[in-house]
C-alpha cells in the first residue's frame, strides 16, 4: 500500500506485512504526539484547519436558509418551500441509495471468494452462478486478462469519445457547438465475468457462450457545454446481466472464427450515479424515467432480438443472416373471447353499475423464458381501466403444438380464451396448397392468417446514379454529389425501410427484413432505392414471390438489376421463404355429426380451417407426458432389534422396556404401525403402500417411538432415498437408527410398476391373498390413473345465470376434488388423480360434476370391469352424464401391480378336492387376456365366479380354502374364500360362518373363525388366518374346518352345516393353491 509523505516513515523490511494492513493498525503521523527532540512543528496549522472546517460547515447551513429567505422576499407561500424541501429530500434519498448500492456491489466483487465461503449454506439466490449451477464455470483467468487490458481500454474510450462522439454531437445541433468531454476515466474497477456457460451441441459451425457479467465501476465521465456554462457527467455505474456471445461461422483459416455476435438475453439492470446538471435525473420520478430511456436505447441494438455483430474476417458472407437468423417457428395467437370480467363503468356517481368496454393487448417477451402476455383493459374516454393480465410460457406452446384453453387473469377477475398454434417453418413448396386451403376457412381480424414468411437479407448495391440537379424537382436546389441511399421494401400495404448510408453510390447495408405472406402465389415484393430525403428514386425492382416457389430450398441469393436507374446499377439480396405449417396430426376432426366427442362446426365455415371460429372438438384427451408414469412403493415394516428402553417405574428406580411403534412419511402421506407392548425386539410385520413419482430428491422418513400415556418417547430415525428403490426395484436391509445409542430396523421395500396385461391379474390377486398380513390393509392389485380434461353442455339450474363447476372422483374410500372453474358451462380442468385398486372386478369409479352452490349437475359410474375388457386397459373418450345433459372428456387407465419379490409362485389354476375325488378346476380370470397397468395399491382376492366346467358340489356343499406355509414369516396361512351350495334345513337360508381348529390342540390359541354372513347359501369371506409354528410341526397337524350357522337369535347353539378335516402332512403347503373341498357330516369328516 502506498503511503503519503505526511504519514511518517515506513516500517523496516522485517516489520513490513505481506499484505496491506488495516489503517487502524498504523495510525497517521498527524494524530501522533510530536517528539520534543525532533524539532516538530507546533500545532498551529492543525487548529487553523479545524477552524476553517467549522466555518465551512456553518456556511453550508446558511446556504440552506437562502431559499426560505427568497421565498419570503418574493411573497411565495410556505407550500413552495415545503415542496422544494420534499423534492430535495427525495433527491437525497435516491442519491444515498445509489451510493450505498455501489459500495455494497464493490465490496461484493472485491471479497467474492470470502463472501461465497460464508454463504455456502445459504439459499442459491445469494450465490454466484458458478456455485449454484454446475455447468457455469468460474473464469477467473478471464477476469485477470480484462483487468490487465482495462487501462488500455480506457485510453481507447477516451480517444473514441473525443475524436468520434464529440464531433458528432457538436454537428448534430447548433446549440451544442461547444460540447466537449472534459474528463474520461474508466477507473480502477474493471468489468468482471462472474460465470461462463458454454452450450455444446447446438450447431457444429458455432460456439455459444453465456457470460454472467457484472460491472460495478468507478467510471467518471464529465461533459461541458461551455456556451451555457453547463456541466454534467457520470460518477459510478452498475451494470448486471447475461451477455450471450456467439462465435460463428467457424472457418478453416485464421482466426478460425468469422464473426462475433453479442446480445443481452434479457434487459440488463442499470444504475447510474449522475453528477452536475444531470443530478436532476435523480429526482424521484425522473430517476426511473431516465433509467428506462437509457435501457430502451441499449435494448434497441443490444437486447434480443437485436444483436451486435463484429466481423473478424474481410468479405464475410451472410452478415445480415448472422444478424437476423431464421426463427425456429412462428406462434399464431387467436384471441377468442373473455368471460367473468369485472364491470368498471359506473353511472350516477357509482349508484348504477354498468359493464365494461374490453379490449386486449398481446405482447411477446423474448428468450429465455419467452412469455406471451395478454393485458385486458376497459376503454374509457379518459384513462382506460385495467381488468387483468395473464402470462404463458412459449415452451408450453412448442410442446403442445396446439394449445386451446381458458386462462385466468391475474390482478383482476375473469378468464381469457386463447388458441395458440406452433407453426413450423418448412422449405417444401408442396405444403403451400394445403396451408392455403386450411387458412381459407379461418376468419381472422384484422389481417388474414399468413401462409408463409419471407426474410429479405439486404446486402449491398453497386453503381447507383450520382445525384444531380436535373434529377430533383425544381423546388429542391441540389448540386451534383454522391447519394445517401436507403431502401424501401413493400409487400402490399406493409413497408419497411433500411438505414441510410451517406455519401456513396455503392452502399453496404447488411440488414434483414421479415414479411408475413398471405398468398405467395399472387404477391410481389416491391423494392425502391431512394435518397435519404425520399424525394429521389435511385432505382426500383418488382419481384413476383411465385418465383421463389420454384427456387431450390425456396431461396434466391443473387444480384438483381434495378430499373429506372443506371445501366450497371444492381442490388444484391438473399430472399428466403418458409411455409408456415401447423402439424395437425393430433387434432381430431369428426366426420359424423353428433358423434361422441364431436364439436359442432359452424355451418357457414365447414372447412377444416374453421377451427378458429369453432375449434374442433377433440375426440381424445391430451394429458402431459408425466401422466400414468407413477409407481407404487410397497413398504414392509418387519421388525427391530436392540431398541433403547424408555419406560421407567417407581420414579426411575426400576427400568422397564418400551412399547414401540413406527411412523413413516413419504410423498405427502404418513403411516403408522401398531404398538408392540413391552418389547425391545419387536416384530410388526405390516405392509403399507403409497403412490410415488420419479421426482428426484424424495426420501422415505422412518421414525420409531415408544408409546406413552403423555408424550411418546423418541427411539430413533432413519431415511431411505427413494431413487435407490426406484432404480433397483427392491431393497431388503437392516437400517441403523440415528440419534440414539442403539437400535436397528428391518425394512423391505419394493417398487411395483403397473403393467398393461390382464393375464396376470388373477395371479396378482392370488399372491396378494397369500402374503397379506393380519395387521395390514388389503394389498392393491392395480393402479387406476384418471385424467379429467374437460366437460361440456352442463345444465343450468333454475334461478342461476352462471355455473362454477368442479368434479369429484371417488373409488372406495379415496376421493379427489378438482379445482373450481368460475362462470362456465364448459370447464377445462386438466387434472389427474391416481387410486389404488384392491378388487378390479367389483370396484367402480364414481364421478360427480357439481356446481359451486348449485348442487349436482351430473354423475357417472364407471365399473372398472369395463377397463379390463378395453384395449390396453384404457378408455379415452367422452362420457355422457347420468342427468342426460352434459358430457365429460376423461382418460381412465388401469395398471396391474405384479410383485417380483413376494416369495410366492402363483398358479393360474385351482383345484376341487373332496373326500372321494380330486378334480381339476380352472379358475376364471375374470377378464380378457390383456389388461393395462397403472399404479395404485394391491388388494386382496376378488370374488370368484363359478365355472360351468367344475365338478358338482356334494350334498352338503363345498368350502374353498387356500393353505400355504409362509417360510419367511414362519407361519401357516389359511385363506377362507367362501362356500357354495350349502344345505338349507329350515324355511330361511342360514347365516353361515367358518370355524378353523388346528388339531390336536383344541384351545383358543389355535381356533379361528370368519365373520358371519346373513341369509345366504353361497357366502363370500375372503378372510386370512395365521398360525406361528415351524414347518415340521405344521406338517404334523390337522386342520378342522367347520361351516356353522346360528340356530336362533336367542340361542347360543350352533347348527353344523358341514365340515372337513385336512391332514397337512398330505397337503402341498409350498404351492398356495385355492381348492374346493366337499363338506361332510359330523360322522364322516372327510380326508385329504
Amino acid at each position: 500500500m502506498e503511503r503519503s509523505p505526511g504519514e511518517g516513515p515506513s516500517p523496516s523490511p522485517m516489520d513490513q506485512p505481506s499484505a496491506p494492513s488495516d489503517p487502524t493498525d498504523q495510525p497517521p503521523a498527524a494524530h501522533a504526539k510530536p517528539d520534543p527532540g525532533s524539532g516538530g512543528q507546533p500545532a498551529g496549522p492543525g487548529a487553523a484547519g479545524e477552524a476553517l472546517a467549522v466555518l465551512t460547515s456553518f456556511g453550508r447551513r446558511l446556504l440552506v436558509l437562502i431559499p426560505v429567505y427568497l421565498a419570503g422576499a418574493v411573497g411565495l407561500s410556505v407550500g413552495f418551500v415545503l415542496f422544494g424541501l420534499a423534492l430535495y429530500l427525495g433527491w437525497r434519498r435516491v442519491r444515498d441509495e445509489k451510493e450505498r448500492s455501489l459500495r455494497a456491489a464493490r465490496q461484493l466483487l472485491d471479497d467474492e471468494e470470502q463472501l461465497t465461503a460464508k454463504t455456502l449454506y445459504m439459499s442459491h439466490r445469494e450465490l454466484p452462478a458458478w456455485v449454484s449451477f454446475p455447468d457455469v464455470e468460474k473464469a477467473e483467468w478471464l477476469n485477470k486478462i480484462v483487468a490487465q487490458v482495462w487501462p488500455f481500454l480506457g485510453q481507447y474510450m477516451e480517444k473514441l469519445l473525443a475524436e468520434t462522439v464529440a464531433p458528432a454531437v457538436r454537428g448534430s445541433n447548433p446549440h451544442l457547438q461547444t460540447f466537449t468531454f472534459t474528463r474520461v476515466e474508466l477507473g480502477e474497477k474493471p468489468l468482471r465475468i462472474i460465470g461462463v456457460k458454454v452450450h455444446p451441441g447446438q450447431r457444429k459451425e458455432q460456439i455459444l457462450l453465456d457470460l454472467n457479467i457484472s460491472y460495478v465501476g468507478d467510471v467518471q465521465i464529465d461533459v461541458e457545454v461551455k456556451k451555457y456554462f453547463c456541466k454534467a457527467g457520470v460518477k459510478g455505474m452498475q451494470l448486471h446481466g447475461v451477455l450471450r456471445v456467439i462465435l460463428e461461422p467457424l472457418i478453416g483459416d485464421l482466426p478460425f472464427v468469422g464473426a462475433v455476435s453479442m446480445f443481452f438475453i434479457r434487459r440488463p439492470t442499470l444504475d447510474i450515479n449522475w453528477t452536475g446538471m444531470t443530478n436532476l435525473l435523480d429526482i424521484p420520478g425522473l430517476s426511473s424515467l431516465s433509467d428506462t430511456m437509457i435501457m430502451d436505447s441499449i435494448a434497441a441494438f443490444l437486447v434480443l432480438p437485436n444483436r451486435l455483430l463484429v466481423p473478424l474476417v474481410p468479405d464475410l458472407q451472410d452478415v445480415a443472416q448472422l444478424r437476423s437468423p431464421l426463427p425456429r417457428g412462428i406462434i399464431r395467437i387467436h384471441l377468442l373471447a373473455a368471460r367473468g370480467l369485472s364491470s368498471k363503468d359506473k353511472y350516477v356517481k357509482g349508484l348504477i353499475e354498468g359493464k365494461s368496454d374490453p379490449y386486449a393487448l398481446v405482447m411477446v417477451h423474448e428468450v429465455p423464458g419467452q412469455e406471451i402476455e395478454v393485458e385486458v383493459f376497459d376503454k374509457d374516454p379518459d384513462k382506460d381501466d385495467f381488468l387483468g393480465r395473464m402470462k404463458l410460457d412459449v415452451g408450453k406452446v412448442l410442446q403442445a403444438s396446439v394449445l386451446d384453453d381458458w386462462f385466468p387473469l391475474q390482478g383482476g377477475q375473469g378468464q381469457v380464451h386463447l388458441r395458440l398454434e406452433w407453426l413450423s417453418l418448412l422449405s417444401d413448396a408442396e405444403k403451400l396448397e394445403q396451408v392455403l386451403q386450411w387458412n381459407w376457412g379461418v376468419s381472422s381480424r384484422p389481417d388474414p392468417p399468413s401462409a408463409a414468411i419471407l426474410v429479405v437479407y439486404l446486402d449491398r448495391a453497386q453503381d447507383l446514379p450520382m445525384v444531380t440537379s436535373e434529377l430533383y424537382p425544381p423546388q429542391l436546389k441540389k448540386g451534383n454529389k454522391e447519394p445517401n441511399p436507403m431502401v424501401q421494401l413493400s409487400i402490399q400495404d406493409v413497408t419497411q425501410e433500411s438505414k441510410a448510408v451517406y455519401s456513396t453510390n455503392c452502399p453496404v447495408w447488411e440488414e434483414a427484413f421479415r414479411f408475413f405472406l398471405q398468398d405467395p402465389q399472387s404477391q410481389e415484393l416491391d423494392v425502391q432505392v431512394k435518397d435519404d430525403s425520399r424525394a429521389l428514386t435511385l432505382g426500383a425492382l418488382t419481384l413476383p414471390l411465385a418465383r421463389l416457389l420454384t427456387a431450390p430450398e425456396l431461396i434466391l441469393d443473387q444480384w438483381f438489376q434495378l430499373s429506372s436507374s443506371g445501366p450497371n446499377s444492381r442490388l444484391y439480396m438473399k430472399l428466403v421463404m418458409r411455409i408456415l405449417y401447423l402439424d395437425s396430426s393430433e387434432i381430431c376432426f369428426p366426420t359424423v355429426p353428433g358423434c361422441p366427442g364431436a364439436w359442432d362446426v359452424d355451418s357457414e365455415n365447414p372447412q377444416r380451417g374453421s377451427s378458429v371460429d369453432a375449434p374442433p372438438r377433440p375426440c381424445h384427451t391430451t394429458p402431459d407426458s408425466q401422466f400414468g408414469t407413477e409407481h407404487v412403493l410397497r413398504i414392509h415394516v418387519l421388525e427391530a432389534q436392540d431398541l433403547i428402553a424408555k419406560d421407567r417405574f417407581l420414579g426411575g428406580l426400576v427400568k422397564g422396556k418400551s412399547d414401540p411403534y413406527v411412523k413413516l412419511k413419504l410423498a405427502g402421506r404418513s403411516f403408522r404401525s401398531h404398538v408392540v407392548r413391552e418389547d425391545l425386539n419387536p416384530r410388526w410385520n405390516e405392509v403399507f403402500e403409497v403412490i410415488v413419482t420419479s421426482v428426484p430428491g424424495q426420501e422415505l422418513e422412518v421414525e420409531v417411538f415408544d408409546k406413552d400415556l403423555d408424550k411418546d418417547d423418541f427411539l430413533g430415525r432413519c431415511k431411505v432415498r427413494l431413487t435407490t428403490v426406484l432404480n433397483s426395484g427392491f431393497l431388503d436391509e437392516w437400517l441403523t437408527l440415528e440419534d440414539v445409542p442403539s437400535g436397528r430396523l428391518h425394512l423391505r421395500l419394493e417398487r411395483l410398476t403397473p403393467r398393461p396385461t390382464a393375464a396376470e391379474l388373477e395371479e396378482v390377486l392370488q399372491v396378494n391373498s397369500l402374503i397379506q398380513t393380519q395387521k395390514s390393509a388389503e394389498l392393491a392389485a392395480a393402479l387406476l390413473s384418471i385424467y379429467m380434461e374437460r366437460a361440456e353442455d352442463l345444465p343450468l339450474r333454475k334461478g342461476t345465470k352462471h355455473l362454477s363447476p368442479y368434479a369429484t372422483l371417488t373409488v372406495g374410500d379415496s376421493s379427489h376434488k378438482t379445482k373450481t372453474i368460475s362462470q362456465t358451462s364448459a370447464p377445462v380442468w386438466d387434472e389427474s388423480a391416481s387410486f389404488l385398486i384392491r378388487k378390479p372386478h367389483t370396484e367402480s369409479l364414481e364421478l360427480q360434476v357439481r356446481g359451486e352452490g348449485t348442487g349436482v349437475l351430473g354423475s357417472l359410474s364407471l365399473p372398472l370391469s369395463e377397463l379390463l375388457v378395453a384395449d390396453q386397459l384404457c378408455l379415452d373418450r367422452w362420457f355422457t352424464l347420468s342427468s342426460g345433459q352434459g358430457q365429460v372428456l376423461l382418460r381412465a387407465q388401469l395398471g396391474i401391480l405384479v410383485s417380483q419379490h413376494s416369495g410366492v409362485e402363483a398358479h393360474s389354476h385351482s383345484y376341487s378336492h373332496s373326500s372321494s375325488s380330486l378334480s381339476e378346476e380352472p379358475e376364471l380370470s375374470g377378464g380378457p387376456p390383456h389388461i393395462t397397468s397403472s399404479a395404485p395399491e394391491l388388494r386382496q382376492r376378488l370374488t370368484h365366479v363359478d365355472s360351468p366346467l367344475e365338478a358338482p358340489a356334494g350334498p352338503l356343499g363345498q368350502v374353498k380354502l387356500t393353505l400355504w406355509y409362509y417360510s419367511e414369516e414362519r407361519k401357516l396361512v389359511s385363506i377362507v374364500h367362501g362356500c357354495r351350495s350349502l344345505r338349507q334345513n329350515g324355511r330361511d337360508p342360514p347365516d353361515p360362518y367358518v370355524s378353523l381348529l388346528l388339531l390336536p390342540d383344541k384351545n383358543r390359541g389355535t381356533k379361528r373363525r370368519t365373520s358371519q354372513k346373513k341369509r345366504t347359501l353361497s357366502p363370500e369371506f375372503n378372510e386370512r388366518f395365521e398360525w406361528e409354528l415351524p414347518l415340521d410341526e405344521a406338517q404334523r397337524r390337522k386342520l378342522d374346518v367347520s361351516v356353522k350357522s346360528n340356530s336362533s337369535f336367542m340361542s347360543r347353539e350352533r347348527e353344523l352345516l358341514g365340515k372337513v378335516q385336512l391332514d397337512l402332512a398330505e397337503t402341498d403347503l409350498s404351492q398356495g393353491v385355492a381348492r374346493w373341498y366337499d363338506l361332510m357330516d359330523n360322522k364322516d369328516k372327510g380326508s385329504s
